[in-house]
């Protein structure tokens, strides 16, 4: 069973030199009440895994604007002039990981897989320092699994066992992130006190989610 906390308990628990997994894709399925207590805090040297660095003002990029964030890995940082700067000046290390790639590395962790085969990359600097594996005569990357310490997640609904539901495509990383993280941390637009979420509908059961929060934001 989760526990039921509020922001700021949850976030006290992220110490210095965590890694955080946040479901976000340009701010849509960004846990941003969880973000903002985050910020408020201000606990540094992070690392960040996400699929965009979001904005400056909006989403994830909140930390980075705030520089909270040591490393990102990441797949889009074009629209957060934050990130940005701050690689140029040599004040954070960014690693930018094909989306696909970033996912799977995710699922591979979640799932106790040892990491995954792709072609993706094969030819340009992505493959560089990486074991290259040919197989049926074709040249694949081997990528290893990526396991953050954290999830921050947005969910559109949490039952009291910690079953989820997303809002269309604020779903995005989110279920592969709550796998991946050894501990998972919900924002929930809507907590369900007497009820259950339907078995056919659950998208990411409770067994991997360790916290839920209600969303202090709309």
């Amino acid at each position: 069973m989760p526990i039921f906390t509020d922001c700021k308990r949850a976030v006290e628990l992220i110490k210095p030199g965590s890694s955080i997994a946040f479901g976000t894709f340009l701010a849509v399925g960004a846990a941003q009440s969880l973000i903002d207590a985050l910020v408020e805090v201000g606990t540094s040297d992070l690392h960040m895994i996400a699929i965009a660095t979001d904005y400056e003002d909006k989403g994830v990029g909140k930390l980075i604007t705030n520089k909270q964030v040591r490393s990102v890995q990441a797949s889009h940082i074009g629209t957060n002039k934050a990130t940005q700067a701050q690689m140029r000046d040599n004040e954070i290390k960014i690693e930018l990981v094909p989306q696909g790639t970033l996912l799977e590395r995710l699922r591979a962790a979640g799932s106790g897989l040892g990491g995954i085969l792709t072609p993706t990359g094969i030819g340009t600097i992505v493959e560089e320092g990486k074991q290259i594996l040919e197989l049926n005569g074709e040249n694949y990357l081997l990528e290893l699994p990526i396991k953050p310490d954290f999830a921050f997640i947005k969910a559109k609904k949490a039952d009291r066992f910690g079953n989820l539901v997303y809002s269309k495509t604020a779903r995005n990383a989110n279920p592969v992130m709550a796998m991946a993280a050894d501990i998972t941390i919900v924002e929930a637009d809507e907590i369900l006190d007497d009820e259950t979420i339907p078995p056919e509908d659950v998208i990411t059961p409770g067994i991997f989610v360790d916290y839920v929060v209600k969303s202090e934001v709309q």
